[in-house]
């Protein structure tokens, strides 16, 4: 190649190049690059793998290679911690996946577990690089593989940020978090030409997999960004209530401030009547800050990350704006993955309780809801961080059990004066136990029935909650209890694993 045409070759590059990055921007998204530059402390991230390129020689790709073979891999320090990260590069092949790009994923795979260092892939791609065949879906099952063998040991997170299908949602699905971009990121498993014709089922991308079917209707998605540097910000902050790895803790806050809010005055007195768990939570978190997680999802629960005393703590609570804060078969599944998470990374969970008992119906019964139930309740008797637990208005049934009784290893039970704690409500119980009497009677059973079984005193009485205190102690009985059980032994049964109810 002559002078003149190498000029000209590198110059056709640096013209397709310049158009490529003019669409992804026009497209409201940020170049692979550009995520990098934005999500890493200035000056701190170091490339890996920069000259790596592909090898396949099928259908012309050969002249197709460029270094780096579209993705970008490396780390780098966040908020002055070390984190491992990819951004996949949709200006290169539509950021598709073939060998070498699975490959340089695995290595910073496999480094972020030898350093023991969260790791945070940007998703922006294609699928499998259809030229590469087989190769480009052993590729993904290698990646798979070290998402399994990561799980548990380091904080994995995941940002959906343009397309993302067949294979490629798999590896997501197998990390801690998903995040979505709001108009940008699709996720689906066939798209809706595949759909149309095998079922003959009309569905748009946006209906099919975009950031609304998965934050509300799949629970894929546990959080929705505005745009990428939105999304980054928001990764930024969810790290910064996790530990590095599973043998770390997670910081401590540098300040530490009360909640907000009085929370004696947000709990109605009437047990019918709902409120907004949220502000419940405001009052015992730091400052009155935390980050839900799946917050469209489930709304019947609410999961989420504060601090309590400048400790990172997981909440689980009731949320009776939702379904009165019936357990269903979503927010079985929602909880205990959620449970699970935190115990894995040593993070005590808080438990907020007025659930008056699991969702009834035939849809529920059908869809499963003994066995999802029962994740939440595999979920809390396997955890082994500190558990704390208050309930604050109703527990009935196989949902007060559900929500981290005493039984299932809660170390530290707690109960308002007016709360319920029996096997059902005293209406339920009254027309079942006394049925054949006149109504006047079972009047008058029915508040024999609550004074003697729904009050926390029978309960405590039976040392199955430790103590009843008032509504504006939770507070300091969750931090007293807190740090109680910050050093408490975690002991695990000798065996390969157990048999979670999937």
């Amino acid at each position: 190649m002559t002078n003149t045409q190498a000029f000209e070759t590198r110059s056709k590059a640096l013209l397709d190049t310049k158009e490529k990055l003019g669409k992804q921007h026009s497209k409201g998204k940020l170049t692979a690059r550009e995520r990098l530059d934005a999500f890493f402390d200035k000056g701190t991230f170091i490339e890996v793998g920069s000259f790596v390129r592909s090898r396949c020689e099928n259908f012309g790709m050969q002249a197709k290679r460029i270094d780096g073979d579209g993705v970008v891999t490396g780390y780098g320090e966040v908020n002055g911690r070390q984190v491992f990260a990819y951004a996949q590069d949709f200006t290169v092949l539509g950021g598709s996946l073939g060998e070498m790009h699975a490959n340089k994923i695995c290595h910073i795979q496999d480094m972020a577990l030898k350093a023991l260092k969260p790791l945070v892939g940007l998703n922006d791609s294609g699928g499998a690089r259809i030229q590469e065949g087989i190769d480009a879906l052993a590729g993904y099952g290698r990646i798979f593989y070290r998402n399994t063998q990561a799980s548990g040991v380091i904080p994995q997170i995941t940002a959906i940020m343009g397309p993302c299908a067949g294979g490629a949602v798999y590896s997501p699905a197998l990390t801690d978090f998903i995040f979505m971009t709001k108009d940008t990121a699709r996720m689906f498993i066939t798209g809706p030409e595949v759909i149309r014709s095998v079922t003959g089922e009309d569905i748009t991308e946006e209906q099919l997999g975009g950031s609304s079917a998965h934050s509300q209707k799949s629970g894929v998605v546990h959080f929705v960004c505005d745009d990428d540097l939105d999304c980054l910000e928001r990764i930024k902050t969810l790290l910064s209530y996790l530990p590095d790895n599973y043998l770390r803790k997670a910081p401590l806050a540098s300040t530490i401030g009360p909640g907000i809010g009085r929370i004696e005055s947000i709990v109605p007195e009437s047990q019918s009547k709902p409120y907004d768990m949220h502000l419940v939570i405001k009052s015992i978190a730091d400052k009155g800050v935390f980050l839900e997680s799946q917050e469209s999802f489930a709304k019947n629960i609410i999961t989420a990350l504060c601090r309590i005393n400048g400790e990172s703590v997981g909440i689980i609570a009731s949320q009776p704006l939702y379904m009165a804060g019936c357990i269903d078969i979503d927010a079985s599944d929602k909880a205990a993955r959620f449970v699970r998470f935190c115990d894995a990374f040593g993070i005590a969970l808080v438990s907020l309780v007025d659930v008056p008992g699991y969702l009834p119906g035939s849809a529920q019964e059908y869809g499963g809801i003994i066995r999802h139930g029962a994740k939440l309740l595999y979920a809390y008797s396997e955890a082994t961080v500190a558990k704390v637990t208050v309930v604050l208005r109703k527990a009935y049934g196989g949902a007060y059990i559900a929500m981290c009784s005493q039984e299932l290893g809660a170390d530290a039970c707690f109960a308002w004066p007016d709360a319920e704690i029996a096997v059902m409500g005293s209406d339920g119980a009254a027309k079942i136990i006394f049925r054949n009497e006149d109504p006047q009677t079972q009047a008058v059973r029915r508040q024999e029935y609550q004074d003697e079984f729904a009050s926390p005193f029978k309960a405590a009485e039976h040392l199955l909650i430790d103590d009843v205190i008032e509504p504006k102690s939770t507070r300091s009985c969750i931090i007293k209890a807190l740090s109680m059980f910050r050093s408490k032994q975690r002991i695990r049964q000798d065996r390969f694993h157990g048999n979670l109810p999937l």
